[in-house]
């Protein structure tokens, strides 16, 4: 399986479920694997084919700071949800981390791993 891979995406947003945590940004850090089918631009050394990276990072940038989020769970998911249906990825592995929200770890996190559903023929 080929993947476009994006490591260390910062998004400033506000995220957290403390009071005091709904007043300012905070970074989180995404990593994101993506499947996709690199063949096609590579053969032709094509663009039109390839996975855009840059679309992908500012769609994602877009989708966590449109309004505050409480749960880095929460990010995940949407994460996920959003680069199955609107880039069509055929699987996906979001890893979030939120340096500094423990005192005593340099960074916590949640990974999770999506694919698009399988249809059954009856």
């Amino acid at each position: 399986m080929d993947k476009v891979l994006i490591r260390q995406l910062r998004v400033d947003t506000v995220i957290g479920v403390y009071d005091w945590e709904k007043k300012i940004q905070q970074s989180l850090f995404l990593d994101l694997d993506m499947a996709w089918d690199n063949k096609p631009a590579a053969m032709g050394d094509d663009y039109q084919f390839a996975l855009c990276y840059e679309t992908v990072s500012k769609r994602i940038t877009q989708l966590i700071t449109e309004q505050p989020i409480e749960l880095i769970e929460t990010v995940a998911e949407r994460v996920a949800e959003c680069l199955l249906g609107e880039f069509n990825v055929a699987w996906v592995k979001v890893v979030v981390m939120k340096p500094g929200a423990v005192a005593t770890a340099a960074s916590v996190g949640v990974e999770i791993e999506r694919s698009q559903p399988t249809s059954v023929e009856s």
